[in-house]
């Protein structure tokens, strides 16, 4: 099945610690809380510095979409997720403190946030540049493309086509080929393999 999720039709919700908002994009299975998600799929904005919440059973990527990036405080690492260095995977139990590095226009920093259940499913999230038309690479059945950065997208399969714009997310299922094309434009591309 073959999912167009809207970004535009979509709210986000505060944190309690007033440090930012969430936009959940996707979640399986649907409807899903917290305690139950397979995977769940999100945009984060950080306006302040603070911890990040833990997730115990859940592995997790960041990456950076717009801003100048976060410190991530793991205490006996340090992790810098900047455009040099987009992306970040972790433990959702890990203790993570964030501090927002402010750029002079004091626009927030934007991450996209994949998670996934240990012993479920697991997954691989990969920045993929298209200029023109290109295969889109998939290493398993179900595979989320997301708009990070560009006007539009269209992906084309041999039986339909979508078009995306920035930060809407397309949900792949099954081993048909799929085609991309946009004169430029940055895509997260995230492969969910199930254990």
């Amino acid at each position: 099945m073959t999912q167009l999720i809207q970004y535009a039709s979509l709210r986000p919700t505060p944190w309690k610690n007033g440090g930012g908002a969430t936009t959940e994009i996707a979640v399986f299975p649907l409807g899903a809380g917290f305690d139950e998600f397979d995977w769940r799929v999100s945009l984060a904005t950080i306006t302040e510095d603070g911890p990040f919440s833990q997730f115990p059973g859940i592995d997790r990527s960041l990456a950076l979409v717009d801003g100048d990036g976060v410190l991530l405080d793991f205490g006996d690492e340090r992790v810098v997720l900047s455009p040099s260095e987009p992306l970040v995977e972790f433990a959702g139990e890990d203790l993570v403190h964030a501090t927002v590095i402010q750029p002079p226009s004091g626009q927030p920093t934007l991450d996209f946030n994949v998670m996934t259940r240990r012993g479920r499913c697991r997954h691989r999230l990969e920045p993929f540049v298209v200029r023109g038309t290109a295969e889109l690479p998939r290493r398993s059945g179900s595979t989320l493309v997301f708009l990070a950065e560009g006007e539009s997208l269209s992906v084309s399969s041999a039986r339909e086509r979508l078009a995306l714009v920035r930060y809407d997310l397309l949900v792949l299922d099954g081993e048909q080929a799929w085609t991309l094309d946009a004169a430029q434009a940055t895509v997260f591309v995230v492969d969910l393999i199930n254990n």
